[in-house]
């Protein structure tokens, strides 16, 4: 047997010395000091580790690390930040060579000499400036982030070498620089008080933020818009350029949504009659090609998902585009889709009426009125059935909608967006701005049009700058007034700080200056106030609760624009008509919370009238799934399928607690104990009264619960009127419960791989 004494260890600098097993003891006490319910001892048996001459201190470390990991369960949920000091501990070390980082200053000046920050913050900021910003830093907050956070930001977020694994930061440095550079053009008199504050909200869990600013401000790269909306015209120079447009916003870490469901129909005459259309498919193809042509920097994978309209000629087979059987000719299943519903198609489900299938070319303006005017669209529809001249098929809405619920059911990705809803509950005035298309996470509702060049500058790709408010982190209401300003101020600035690689893109931005800021940990948040998601005891916290986040988003907003001016678009709001959110909402609400509204909305009406928003829209409700394991929180709106949740990395399987867990663990109510999805839906269309973009919302069934294994279409079709009944734009996924451990359930990953992982 060795005696360890012998043992020469690999220093990281390539030294080597005799082994010090009271070193790794004493790391170890220091990982475990004031945790409960976790042992030295055993993490040093469950590691095994099996020294011999030459051995890595690093290998040491990461084996002392997992064997912490390991150890995570409901019983010991400490073990999850035992396992994360050891982490920071490592990290550090690959880092900086130390445990102790260096001063901000000289870190900056090492990290910009090797290109891997913008030379702008040493430019920007003076010496006595890094001193006063070192001084803030808290680098004791790297001790606050659970194992699964470290390894999200060892993974994704840190500024590394993906190639080698080595990793240039520790987070505390990564938030602090994101403070600096989207702070760095507001007067000096002002700006360290806002990068401290701001500074402080992220690195205290009170503010997320979305993957791309995470991983990109601070470094050469500048494009940090989480979603982008793309629209498809009926032209050959429109799907080309589109796809190049695809091309260049999936390699800069963006999330797509393309609208196509303007192209026409298979069958179509072209050059009068000169050729046939080859239809929709072959250009999906295209599109799909395009997204899933670059990695996204070793960051995640391209991602998209498509929109049409139910009404379309080729439905029937668009509807099957992600199933399973079939061949590859007719068939594109690496992109997701959105079907696109009004309320004339919901009504004709209602009466056991038909739906008519028509080719948007075809039907003159019926396209345009299906977004803009739904009036006009039931007239013209009308019209288009009883003219024979127009090729058309009809069938049973219910042999239509089943198909639909069909392919949502078995393949969980047949998404919804209601089109009305999206336009006459919209900070947008229909008329001028019409919103026809969501993005891959459906939380997204913005004004597009479509492209015929790359070079259009007069038409709008849309972009939206993502966060999120920490429900968890807030004791009272009256703290989002904060929160809400320094998340309005830091995603405006955002907006003219990155790059435009599209200048339809920067076009939209600049008119319209769109913010998307959203919520995590709702379900501890619910939890810890003691209500549950099923029984209607949480919908006046959530009146509440999302009255004040809207508000207070407005004011901050309308402040900004009272010091740097309204958004050029302002006038194509609705705000600036005087109409809110609380004046257009689903009315049917009312049935269901009899919550006042507790805030002075009369006074805010007409600040906004006065002096203008600095940004068309404020707030959408995304998935969240990295970004709330950064804050150690649940993931956006979502109940949780366990306790201990088993997230899927690319770093293998991270396992994390509820918040709170000792105290709360019989408050929360998780995923497949809820009843049904009414008590669910209820909640988020309480939620979209508020908020003026859309909700990630998602439909979930336990085929246990239904008579021989089987979720009965009635009951699919239910859900769906209810989303509707209630307001909600959007339906994201649909999950079916498979049977697994609850605990081992809760492996997808949020978006697809997709840039709403905020």
């Amino acid at each position: 047997m060795t005696d360890p004494s012998t043992i020469l260890v690999n220093k990281r600098d390539g030294r080597q010395e005799p082994i010090n097993l009271d070193k790794i003891h004493r790391v170890l006490d220091w990982a475990a000091l004031g945790l409960n319910n976790v042992s030295v001892s055993q993490v040093e048996l469950k590691s095994h580790i099996q020294f011999y001459n030459g051995i890595r201190t690093k290998d040491i470390h990461e084996t002392i690390i997992k064997a912490a990991a390991d150890l995570i369960s409901a019983d010991t949920p400490d073990y999850q930040y035992m396992a994360a000091r050891l982490a920071i501990f490592h990290l550090r070390k690959i880092a900086y060579g130390e445990f102790e980082p260096p001063h901000l200053y000289d870190h900056v000046v090492r990290q910009t000499e090797g290109k891997r920050y913008d030379e702008h913050i040493l430019k920007d900021y003076s010496r006595e400036e890094f001193d006063a910003l070192n001084e803030a830093i808290d680098h004791g907050r790297d001790m606050n982030f659970s194992y699964a956070a470290v390894k999200q930001l060892e993974g994704k977020y840190l500024v590394q070498n993906r190639v080698t694994g080595e990793v240039y930061e520790s987070p505390q440095m990564l938030y602090m620089l994101i403070g600096m550079c989207l702070f760095a053009n507001y007067p000096k008199a002002t700006r360290l008080d806002y990068i401290v504050r701001f500074y402080d909200a992220i690195s205290l869990f009170k503010i997320s933020l979305p993957t791309p600013i995470m991983a990109g401000v601070r470094t050469p790269s500048r494009q940090f818009s989480s979603c982008v909306l793309i629209e498809c015209g009926d032209s050959l120079d429109s799907i080309n350029t589109t796809t190049n447009a695809i091309v260049k916003y999936v390699s800069l870490r963006a999330g797509i949504g393309i609208n196509a469901g303007r192209i026409r129909a298979v069958g179509s005459p072209i050059r009068g009659g000169e050729a046939q259309h080859t239809g929709c498919i072959p250009f999906f193809k295209l599109f799909q090609a395009a997204v899933k042509s670059c990695s996204q920097g070793g960051v995640r994978g391209g991602a998209a998902t498509l929109f049409y309209p139910l009404w379309h000629l080729e439905v029937e087979s668009l509807l099957v585009l992600k199933n399973n059987r079939g061949v590859e000719e007719n068939r594109v299943r690496h992109m997701d889709y959105g079907v696109q519903l009004n309320k004339l198609m919901y009504q004709r489900l209602i009466k056991s009426e038909n739906i008519t299938l028509f080719s948007p070319h075809e039907v003159p303006g019926l396209y345009e009125a299906f977004f803009a005017d739904q009036d006009e669209f039931e007239r013209l529809y009308v019209q288009y059935e009883q003219d024979e001249s127009i090729r058309k098929r009809t069938l049973p809405a219910v042999e239509l909608f089943s198909l639909m619920m069909q392919e949502r059911a078995s393949t969980g990705r047949i998404y919804i967006q209601n089109v009305d809803h999206c336009n006459t509950h919209s900070p947008f005035d229909p008329a001028v701005a019409p919103v026809r298309q969501s993005n891959l996470c459906l939380e997204i509702a913005l004004p597009t049009s479509p492209l015929e060049d790359i070079h259009d500058a007069d038409r709008e790709i849309a972009l939206c700058t993502l966060s999120a408010f920490n429900l968890g982190a807030i004791e009272d209401l009256g703290e989002l007034e904060e929160m809400a300003e320094l998340a309005v101020r830091a995603l405006d600035s955002l907006l003219d700080y990155q790059d435009y690689p599209i200048a339809a893109a920067k076009n939209a931005s600049m008119k319209r200056r769109t913010l998307g800021i959203g919520v995590i940990n709702y379900a501890y948040y619910l939890a810890k106030n003691g209500v549950r998601y099923s029984d209607g005891s949480a919908n006046g916290l959530t009146h509440r609760t999302f009255e004040a986040i809207q508000y207070y988003l407005l004011k901050a907003s309308s402040k900004l624009a009272r010091e740097f001016g309204a958004c050029p678009g302002f006038n194509e709001t609705t705000y600036a008509q005087g109409i809110l959110p609380i004046d257009t909402y689903k009315k049917d609400l009312d049935s269901i919370v009899q919550e006042p509204l507790h805030l002075d909305w009369e006074a805010l009406r007409q600040e906004i009238v006065e002096h203008g928003l600095r940004n068309s829209t404020l707030s959408s409700l995304m998935p969240s799934e990295t970004s709330s394991q950064i804050s150690n929180a649940t993931n956006g709106i979502e109940p949780p399928r366990g306790l201990v949740s088993v997230k899927q990395s690319k770093d293998g399987i991270l396992k994390q607690v509820v918040p709170d867990y000792e105290n709360l663990k019989n408050q929360y109510e998780l995923l497949w104990n809820m009843p049904n999805n009414e008590g669910y839906l209820h909640l988020v269309g309480i939620m979209q009264k508020f908020v003026d973009q859309a909700i990630s919302a998602n439909t979930n069934y336990d085929p246990q619960r239904f008579e021989g294994g089987r979720v009965p279409m009635k009951q699919l079709l239910k859900d769906l009127l209810t989303a509707y009944k209630f307001g909600l734009k959007t339906l994201y996924y649909q999950n079916t419960r498979d049977g697994a451990e609850d605990d081992q359930s809760d492996l997808d990953d949020g978006c697809a791989g997709g840039a709403c992982k905020i």
